[in-house]
C-alpha cells in the first residue's frame, strides 16, 4: 500500500479582491495542513477570481496574480498545491493551474476547453491551450514549465483537468491514464444550476473508473461575482468509488473534504484493463520531477454520507432555497449593503423575496453561530443590539406596503402578516395622493381627463412608479439593498412596470417562473427546508389569486386573466426561449399538453407570448442583476441574447392563425 491523505478546498472567493483570496487560500492550506493533508486541490482562478471578466485583459491582474502566487507559495512546505491564475504567454492568456510543492513551484498546465456558452464567456479573455504543447515561460529570472504536462511529486504522477476539460467527450484524463498519472485534480468554477451536481459526480466517478486512478475536484463557493452562484461542491473518487463529498451551499469562506488513497490499488486497477493500452512515447519536457516526502499515512473508514436534504423528493425546493439564501448574503456583505428593503404588495413575488432573506439570516445563524454571522457583517451597526434571529432579521429586512385605493384589505392584511411573521422592520405608506397628483398633472397638461376606458396602461402604471421614490429613499436612509419583486414568467412578456415593480439594484426571483414559484411558496408554508421550521405565515397569501391590483377593485383583477394561466405561459416560454421551436410548432405541442383549452383559445395566446417576448426585450435589457438558478434564464447579459428591434414574428404568427382557423 501507499497511502496518501488529499483535499479539495472550496473557496468563496471575489474578483480582484486579492487579500480576501489569498487570506482564504491560506486558511484553506493551513486547514489541511492540520489535517495532515500532503495533496490540496483549491478552485479554477481561485487567486483572481473567476469573475473578472474584462479586468482579465489588465497587465496589472496579470503581474499581480503573479505576485499574490510568490506570497502564496512560501506556504506550502510539507505540501504540493495546486492555485489557479490567468498567466500571459507569448502574447496570449491562459487559465492556468500552477503546482506548486514544498515552497517552490513546479509548472503551469494551461486549460484545453473553454466554455463560451450560456452565462460562460471564456474565450473572450482567454486561449485553449493546444493538447501535446509543451514550452517555458520565464518569471522573474527564473523557467518555469507551461502546457499540456503533468508532475512525479515523489514517485506520485498528478496531472490536472480544468473544469470544462472534464465536460467535453475528448477529456485530457484518457491521455493522462496513457502517461501514468496517479492522481487527476479538477479545479473548477462550475456555476450551480437545478440538478447540475448529478452531472458532476458521474464524471468525476467515471473519470476515476475508466481512467483507473483518483480524482479530486473542487468547485468555488457562493456569490462570487454577482450573478453566477456557485455551490461549493467537493468530491473525491478512487478506482469508480467515491471517497467523500463536501457540504454544499455553506457560509463558510473555507472548507475542506478529506480522504485516504492508495496509489498501488488505483494503478493495479489499471494493470487489470484489458483496454488500458500505456503511453510509452517520451514527450520533452511532458513531465515535471520534483523530490516529495510522503509522511506515513493510517488507514481510515471513509464514510460517505450526502446531506439528509440531498436526497429528499423535494431537492429543488431544497436547491432553490439554499442557493438562492446564500447569493443573498454574499451579494449583501460584498457590496457592503446594510440589509434588504422589500415594497411587500401582500402577494406571492415579494413575500418569496422577503422570505428568502429571513431564511438567509436563520440559516447562517444557524450555520455560523450568532457571533460567527454577526463578524461577517461586522460594518452593519444595526445587528449589535440582536440577541437572536428575530432581532437580526429585524435588523436586515425591511419591508414597506404602499397601498392606493385600488388596494384591498386582503393583501395590506397579508402583508403585515409576513412581515410580522417573519420578523422583518414593518412600514406602510399611503401614495395615492401622489397617484392623483401626477394624474392631476398630466391632465392638465393634456386638456382631458384619463379614463380606464382610454388611458387604462398609463393609469395602472403610475401606480407602480409612484411606489418607487419611497422605497428607494428608505434604503438610501438605510444603505440597504433594494429588491425588485419580479419574476422570470413576468419578464419574458413585458408584464412588469419598468421603474415601478422592476425598480432596485437585485432582482433575486427574475431567474424564476411564477408557476415554480406559487409551488415554492405553498411548500414553504407547509413543509420548508429540513434546517428550518415552516412558515404558516404564507397561507395569507398562497390563498389569492395573484393580482397586481392596479385596476378599480371592481374589475377583478388577475394576473392570469391578463396573461394566460401560467403554467402554460411557462411552458410556452420553455418552447420558444430555450427550445427555439417556431409559434406553430409551440402550438402544436402545447395542444397536446393542455388538450383542456380549445385551438381558438391556444392559439391567441401563444401569439400574445411571442408578441410581447419582441416587444419588452428592452426591459430585460434593463432589469437590476438576478441569480443564474437554470438554463432557462432569460437574462441577455449572461444567457439569451435577443434583439431589441425585431420582425416581431410576424410571418410566423400569420401561418400560426391559418393554421388555427383550419381546425375551426
Amino acid at each position: 500500500m501507499k497511502l496518501i491523505k488529499v483535499a479539495a478546498a472550496v473557496l468563496n472567493q471575489t474578483p480582484l479582491d486579492w487579500p480576501g483570496n489569498k487570506t482564504n487560500i491560506l486558511a484553506a492550506i493551513e486547514a489541511a495542513r492540520e489535517q495532515g493533508v500532503s495533496v490540496l486541490c483549491l478552485p479554477e482562478l481561485c487567486i483572481s477570481g473567476y469573475g473578472c471578466e474584462d479586468a482579465f485583459l489588465s497587465p496589472d491582474v496579470q503581474a499581480t496574480s503573479l505576485d499574490v502566487l510568490a506570497e502564496i507559495v512560501t506556504a506550502t512546505d510539507g505540501m504540493i498545491v495546486s492555485l489557479g491564475l490567468p498567466l500571459l504567454f507569448n502574447n496570449a492568456l491562459f487559465n492556468t493551474a500552477c503546482l506548486v510543492a514544498n515552497g517552490r513551484i513546479l509548472g503551469f498546465v494551461g486549460k484545453q476547453n473553454l466554455p463560451g456558452d450560456g452565462i460562460h464567456y471564456e474565450p473572450r479573455w482567454f486561449k485553449p491551450w493546444p493538447v501535446g504543447v509543451r514550452s517555458n515561460i520565464r518569471i522573474n529570472k527564473i523557467d518555469y514549465a507551461v502546457g499540456d504536462i503533468d508532475f512525479d511529486c515523489g514517485g506520485v504522477k498528478i496531472g490536472f483537468e480544468i473544469c470544462e476539460d472534464a465536460w467535453v467527450g475528448d477529456r485530457p484524463g484518457g491521455e493522462l491514464s496513457e502517461r501514468g498519472v496517479d492522481v487527476i485534480l479538477n479545479p473548477s468554477a462550475s456555476h450551480f444550476a437545478f440538478g447540475k451536481t448529478e452531472v458532476r459526480r458521474r464524471f468525476v466517478l467515471e473519470g476515476s473508473r475508466a481512467f483507473g486512478l483518483s480524482y479530486i475536484y473542487s468547485n468555488l463557493l457562493g456569490n462570487e461575482a454577482g450573478r453566477a452562484i456557485y455551490d461549493g461542491d467537493a468530491m473525491i473518487a478512487c478506482n469508480g468509488k467515491m471517497l467523500a463529498t463536501g457540504k454544499r451551499f455553506s457560509f463558510e469562506n473555507v472548507q475542506i473534504t478529506t480522504a485516504i488513497i492508495d496509489v498501488e490499488l488505483t494503478r493495479m486497477a489499471r494493470a487489470k484493463m484489458a483496454m488500458f493500452k500505456p503511453d510509452f512515447h517520451e514527450r520533452e519536457n511532458a513531465r515535471i520531477e520534483a523530490d516529495f516526502d510522503f509522511p506515513e499515512v493510517m488507514p481510515e473508514v471513509q464514510d460517505v454520507t450526502n446531506a439528509a436534504w440531498e436526497s429528499s423528493p423535494d431537492v429543488k425546493e431544497e436547491e432553490f432555497t439554499r442557493s438562492v439564501r446564500l447569493a443573498l448574503f454574499d451579494y449583501m456583505r460584498k457590496s457592503h449593503s446594510r440589509g434588504f428593503i422589500v415594497s411587500l404588495s401582500g402577494g406571492a413575488d415579494s413575500a418569496a423575496v422577503a422570505t428568502l432573506v429571513a431564511s438567509m439570516v436563520s440559516a447562517g445563524i444557524d450555520e455560523l453561530g450568532f457571533d460567527g454571522f454577526r463578524n461577517k457583517l461586522s460594518y452593519i451597526d444595526s445587528l449589535e443590539s440582536a440577541t437572536d434571529v428575530r432581532g437580526a432579521v429585524k435588523a436586515l429586512l425591511t419591508c414597506a406596503y404602499q397601498g392606493t385605493q385600488n388596494s384591498s384589505e386582503v393583501t395590506r392584511n397579508a402583508a403585515q402578516s409576513v412581515a410580522d411573521g417573519l420578523g422583518a422592520d414593518y412600514m406602510e405608506f399611503d401614495v395615492d395622493a401622489l397617484v392623483q397628483g401626477y394624474v392631476d398633472l398630466v391632465e392638465k397638461g393634456l386638456g382631458r381627463k384619463l379614463t380606464w376606458e382610454q388611458d387604462d396602461i398609463a393609469l395602472q402604471n403610475i401606480q407602480a412608479r409612484v411606489r418607487a421614490p419611497s422605497v428607494w429613499m428608505l434604503a438610501n436612509v438605510k444603505g440597504a439593498l433594494l429588491t425588485a419583486t419580479s419574476n422570470r414568467s413576468e419578464a419574458a412578456v413585458g408584464y412588469a412596470t419598468m421603474d415601478g415593480d422592476t425598480s432596485g439594484g437585485l432582482s433575486p426571483i427574475a431567474g424564476i417562473d411564477k408557476a415554480f414559484l406559487r409551488h415554492w411558496l405553498r411548500w414553504m408554508e407547509t413543509t420548508g427546508p429540513l434546517d428550518e421550521a415552516p412558515v404558516p405565515v404564507l397561507g395569507t397569501v398562497n390563498s389569492q389569486q395573484p393580482t397586481a391590483e392596479l385596476r378599480p377593485q371592481a374589475a377583478e383583477q388577475t394576473d392570469e386573466g391578463d396573461l394566460m394561466p401560467y403554467d402554460l405561459l411557462d411552458s410556452i416560454e420553455r418552447l420558444a426561449i430555450r427550445d427555439k421551436h417556431s409559434p406553430l410548432e409551440v402550438f402544436k405541442l402545447v395542444r397536446a399538453e393542455f388538450a383542456q383549452y380549445a385551438p381558438s383559445q391556444l392559439g391567441p395566446w401563444v401569439e400574445r407570448f411571442f408578441t410581447l417576448w419582441c416587444r419588452n426585450q428592452w426591459k430585460r435589457e434593463r432589469y437590476a442583476p438576478s441569480f443564474h438558478l437554470d438554463d432557462e434564464n432569460l437574462d441577455p447579459k449572461t444567457w439569451c441574447r435577443f434583439p431589441i428591434l425585431s420582425g416581431g414574428y410576424h410571418r410566423e404568427l400569420n401561418e400560426l392563425r391559418e393554421y388555427v382557423k383550419q381546425l375551426g
